[in-house]
């Protein structure tokens, strides 16, 4: 009889420390990003931390990845193993199990890249202070919208870091059929973006499905430059608008049914750039759900700031909210009359890293000795 009393007490301690675990890492996931963009990256370092203080709390195939990565130099002088990406990438095999780290020297680099689903765990990483530009001049006449983009991410656990994508074509005229340009295109569930600049005019980014991390990036376009129908988040990120006298619009989220647990999340971002008549975002599909909180936005975006795309019957389930923000665009007078200035209490969820389930899968940006 003591024996098992003593067995059940065992169970009872082993259950109330996995308990006592969780409630650490659900307290992390949830710690709201500051106000103050000052505190950001204390923040960041203090729910987003190393590998080796998370085995327990990431997922087991991201810690086995992990465990040793590989790195590869692509470098246009030859003194890499690679000359370009796409030879690089072609390296790996399918079904890839461990993390593959492509460093990429600076130069431009003119190549249409494509990292396919059976690829996961790759991360593309510039060098710092010289970021390399992968580009190329795909549109949609070409390839269709989606398979324009100059980089397709479609594998999970992908990285970029430091570098610039951009698309080379030209500004759409709203003439020319097909002028629609990604710059990048993903699909990848649990990618992560640090340090990187997207650069394209209509559809510059397809946040298309799942979630996604930016941080310290820098989007710039002219219509609909942030569209799809992800759940990811933006944290102090610059969305260039390249606008003018034309109605310039910076997200179309594709949220269409209910049941889809999606939406866009910016937070401590900085709306800049040209022309008097951007708006935050249009309702690409009847649910969409964008939220600015701790933003500033500057004087291009206009006092209605949101649409339904000319969809009256979209109102009702429409999600464009907004908290906190600052700037002459910020101004909630004005606004389209379902735009919600909302509470703290409604706010916090798309201000946590639990919006994106960070806690089982982000880490820091890695730092590769070459």
């Amino acid at each position: 009889m003591a024996s098992k009393s003593r067995r059940n007490c065992d169970i009872c301690v082993t259950l109330m420390i996995a308990l006592f675990a969780a409630n650490i890492v659900l307290a992390d996931d949830n710690i709201p990003i500051p106000g103050d963009k000052a505190q950001l990256n204390n923040w960041f370092n203090q729910v987003v931390k190393p590998l080796s203080q998370r085995k327990n709390t990431l997922d087991p195939a991201l810690v086995a990845a992990e465990k040793a990565p590989t790195i590869i130099k692509v470098m246009q002088n030859g003194k890499g193993k690679f000359k370009t990406i796409n030879q690089a990438i072609k390296s790996i095999p399918k079904g890839n199990t461990k993390r593959v780290i492509i460093y990429i020297g600076s130069g431009t680099y003119r190549e249409k890249i494509k990292i396919e689903r059976e690829k996961p765990f790759i991360t593309l990483y510039g060098a710092p202070g010289s970021m390399p530009n992968l580009t190329y001049g795909g549109t949609a006449l070409k390839y269709g919208t989606v398979d324009s983009a100059t980089l397709i991410v479609e594998s999970d656990y992908f990285v970029a870091v430091n570098m610039i994508i951009s698309n080379s074509a030209p500004k759409p005229d709203g003439k020319t059929k097909g002028g629609q340009a990604l710059a990048l295109r993903v699909f990848g569930d649990k990618a992560a973006f640090y340090k990187v600049t997207l650069l394209g005019f209509q559809d510059t980014l397809c946040d298309d499905a799942h979630w996604h991390l930016y941080k310290d990036c820098l989007i710039q376009g002219t219509v609909d430059f942030v569209f799809g129908n992800g759940k990811s988040l933006f944290v102090n990120t610059e969305l260039r608008v390249l606008g003018d006298h034309e109605m310039s619009v910076i997200t179309a989220h594709g949220r269409d049914k209910k049941s889809d647990d999606t939406g866009y999340s910016f937070v401590l971002c900085d709306v800049t750039g040209t022309g008097t008549g951007t708006i935050l975002g249009r309702a690409w599909m009847s649910k969409s759900r964008v939220v600015f909180a701790y933003s500033n936005i500057g004087n291009m975006v206009n006092d209605t700031a949101w649409s339904n795309n000319h969809h009256p019957e979209y109102d009702k389930d429409l999600y464009f909210g907004e908290y906190k923000n600052k700037g002459p665009g910020a101004d909630p007078k004005g606004r389209y009359k379902y735009t919600k200035q909302l509470s703290p209490a409604e706010v916090k969820p798309f201000i946590t890293l639990d919006y994106i389930k960070g806690a089982n899968w982000l880490l820091p940006p890695p730092n590769p000795k070459v």
